[in-house]
């Protein structure tokens, strides 16, 4: 009797864990969930949060809307950008509060959507007229990511912003002191929950910022201007070979890696960077198959 009621028990048990794991990687939770209609509700509680709320210069900070200040809706230094993901159409607003000023460095302007960037942040959550008193994310000190790596609303926001200029020595030689960057670019991007961690991506069902829209203060202290993700001597920007504005689908040998991470494009056992018969250092501009005068040599597997 008691093995059989141990038996019984291990039985039970073995079925409910199943039944759990069914409830956590079979199903899921956001089924009934419509993109397009939330979008359109995002969108819907951004703008009446615009409207409520003024951007005060003084402490660099949102505040809620007094008489005698300018909505930040009605603001002259909001931009409203319209982006297509997934094909659903978001409106991404994104607060200039400074440009940002490259002084002498002009490589060092406005970044691409995959560059990388030396930034300071603080995330916050809000909604309607309510925004969250505490931060969910907050990095002051700095911090270099990639523009590939974080949630879409960033990569398209850092664009309207440029990177600041490396504090010198009033003589012409090193600063004496902590690496400094000033004029960089600041404001705050207002990111709709479809460009930051929607639940159409499995990723994010256990983040507790799933389908809610989130706003980041942000200052851009420099970046990398056409950053060369795999080295391979085409800036990562450049291999967005069917020009949709995304390098995450384009594989050109169908490897599985996309072609800004692939340092071999077309899988032929030379290298990209070394696809570059005019010695340039350029493998875009080489063109050596008769037979395919407009396909580079580092995408055409013939030419090597």
């Amino acid at each position: 009797m008691i093995k059989l009621r141990n038996l019984f028990i291990l039985f039970v048990a073995v079925l409910a864990i199943h039944s759990c794991g069914d409830d956590n990687f079979g199903n899921n939770p956001f089924a009934d969930v419509n993109y397009e209609d939330l979008a359109i509700q995002d969108n819907d509680s951004i703008v009446k949060f615009l409207k409520n709320h003024y951007y005060d210069t003084t402490v660099d900070s949102i505040k809620p809307l007094v008489t005698g200040q300018t909505a930040i809706y009605d603001d002259s230094k909001l931009v409203t950008m319209d982006v297509r993901e997934n094909d659903i159409d978001y409106k991404l607003y994104v607060y200039v509060a400074t440009q940002g000023d490259y002084g002498n460095d002009p490589d060092k302007g406005f970044p691409s959507k995959v560059d990388s960037v030396f930034a300071k942040y603080t995330g916050r959550t809000f909604s309607g007229t309510a925004m969250s008193e505490t931060n969910f994310d907050n990095n002051q000190s700095g911090i270099w990511f990639s523009l590939t790596n974080v949630v879409r609303g960033w990569a398209y926001g850092f664009t309207k912003f440029k990177g600041g200029e490396l504090k010198r020595d009033p003589n012409g030689g090193p600063f004496n002191g902590p690496i400094t960057y000033l004029n960089g670019g600041k404001g705050v991007l207002f990111i709709p929950s479809g460009l930051a961690y929607p639940s159409s991506n499995i990723q994010n069902w256990n983040n507790f910022l799933v389908d809610t829209n989130i706003l980041f203060y942000i200052d851009l202290l420099t970046l990398v201007p056409n950053t060369d993700h795999d080295n391979d001597n085409v800036s990562s920007i450049d291999e967005d070979i069917d020009g949709d504005g995304n390098v995450n689908n384009d594989d050109t040998d169908e490897d599985s890696i996309p072609n800004f991470f692939d340092t071999d494009d077309d899988n032929d056992g030379v290298l990209t960077k070394d696809e570059d018969r005019n010695g340039d250092g350029d493998p875009t501009n080489d063109f050596n198959d008769p037979d395919n005068p407009t396909l580079p040599d580092y995408l055409n597997p013939n030419i090597k």
